[in-house]
C-alpha cells in the first residue's frame, strides 16, 4: 500500500472568496478557473483551477500506483484572509475537502483548514471537521498571518488539539521576511524551507511542544533545513545554554517526537532524512500537483533500506498518524 501524505486540492469557491478579500493578500480571476495571488509584492502566484482537478489527481494516483492521498486546501490559507472572511474561508474549504473524501472514501482523507487569527472559531471549527465531517488533521501554516506559531494567543489551541490527538501538519507560506528573498523565486525555491524550520524550531524552543508532550507535529520537506542544522541547534542550547528560556530538554530529544514528509525530489536529501529521522518518522509526500508523484516515489522506493522500513514510509505510519483503516 501506497499513501501519499501531502497532496493538494483547491475549491473554486474558495478561489472566489479570495477575491473578496481586501488586505495585502489580494486575488483576481484572470480567466474561467484562473486566478492570481498577490501577496502583498513579495509574491505573485497563478492559480489554475484544472491543476487541482479530482479527475487529473485520481489518473496520477493510479498511473503512479497510489493507494490513497491524504489532501489539503493550499496556501493561501483562511487565517490571512479578512476577519470577517476567515472563518467562511475555512468552512468552504472543510465542506469541499469533506465532500470530496465522502465521494471517495478508499482513496482520499483530509485536513482541515482553519480561521486561527480567531482562536475560539479555530477550535470550534475544528471540532466541526472532526466530529462532523471526519477530517484527520490540521493545516498549520508556518506563521499565522505574520504571527510566530509560539505566540501565547495559540497556546488554547495547541491545548485542544493535543487533547483531542489530532496530528498538526505543517506546510510553508510566503514567509513575512519575503521582501528580502522575492527575486530569482528563491522564496519557493528556498524561502519555504527555511520558514517552516523557523516554525518548527519556534515550536521547540518557545516550549510549547514541550507544554503538549501528546502533540503530534509532521514537518514537511524533509524537515526544510533544521535536521541538516540540528547539530547546532544543539551546541547553541545545551553548551552555550543560549535560547533555553522555555526548555528543559535537548531540541534533539523533542526533534525525535516530530515526524517529516519525504517531499524532496533529491536522492541524498531522502537518504539524509532516512539516516537523521529512522524508518519511523517518514511519511511519503509528493506535494502534487506542484511535483510529480514519481520524482519522489521512485527515489523512496531506490532506497537502500529494509522491506519493512519501506512499508512504514510508505504507508504504515501515514495509516497510524491520520486513523487510515
Amino acid at each position: 500500500m501506497i499513501i501519499d501524505c501531502q497532496s493538494h486540492v483547491f475549491p473554486r469557491a474558495y478561489a472566489e472568496l479570495l477575491t473578496l478579500n481586501s488586505n495585502s493578500l489580494r486575488a483576481r480571476r484572470v480567466d474561467d478557473g484562473v486566478y492570481l495571488i498577490n501577496y502583498g509584492d513579495a509574491q505573485r502566484f497563478r492559480l489554475d483551477l484544472d491543476s487541482y482537478s479530482v479527475d487529473r489527481k485520481l489518473r496520477d494516483m493510479d498511473a503512479s500506483g497510489l493507494d490513497m492521498s491524504v489532501i489539503s486546501v493550499n496556501i493561501p490559507s483562511p487565517d490571512m484572509l479578512d476577519p470577517d472572511l476567515a472563518s467562511e474561508g475555512a468552512r468552504v474549504c472543510n465542506d469541499a475537502l469533506a465532500e470530496l473524501c465522502a465521494g471517495h472514501p478508499d482513496r482520499f482523507v483530509g485536513l482541515a483548514s482553519l480561521p486561527l487569527n480567531d482562536v475560539p472559531a479555530a477550535i470550534a471549527e475544528l471540532d466541526r471537521a472532526v466530529d462532523e465531517l471526519d477530517l484527520r488533521g490540521v493545516f498549520l501554516p508556518s506563521h499565522v498571518n505574520g504571527a510566530p506559531l509560539d505566540a501565547p494567543q495559540f497556546e488554547a489551541f495547541y491545548a485542544h488539539v493535543a487533547g483531542r490527538g489530532v496530528p498538526l501538519v505543517l506546510h510553508p507560506t510566503v514567509p513575512v521576511w519575503g521582501e528580502a528573498i522575492k527575486e530569482h523565486s528563491m522564496i519557493p525555491m528556498v524561502g519555504f524551507m527555511v520558514d517552516t524550520s523557523f516554525a518548527m524550531l519556534r515550536l521547540i524552543l518557545g516550549g510549547v511542544m514541550e507544554r503538549h508532550p501528546t502533540l503530534k507535529v509532521l514537518h514537511p520537506h524533509v524537515g526544510g533545513v533544521l535536521p541538516y542544522l540540528m547539530g547546532r541547534v544543539v551546541e547553541q542550547t545545551e553548551v552555550k545554554r543560549r535560547g533555553r528560556d522555555h526548555i528543559t530538554q535537548s531540541p534533539r530529544e523533542t526533534y525525535k517526537r516530530v515526524y517529516l514528509d519525504l517531499v524532496s525530489p533529491d536522492p541524498l536529501a531522502i537518504r539524509y532524512a532516512y539516516d537523521f529521522a529512522g524508518a519511523d518518522r517518514l511519511l511519503f509526500g509528493s506535494d502534487h500537483p506542484w511535483v510529480g508523484i514519481d520524482a519522489i516515489l521512485d527515489i523512496v522506493k531506490a532506497l537502500p533500506a529494509p522491506p519493512a522500513d519501506k512499508d512504514k514510509m510508505l504507508a504504515g505510519n501515514a495509516m497510524r498518524l491520520f486513523r487510515i483503516t
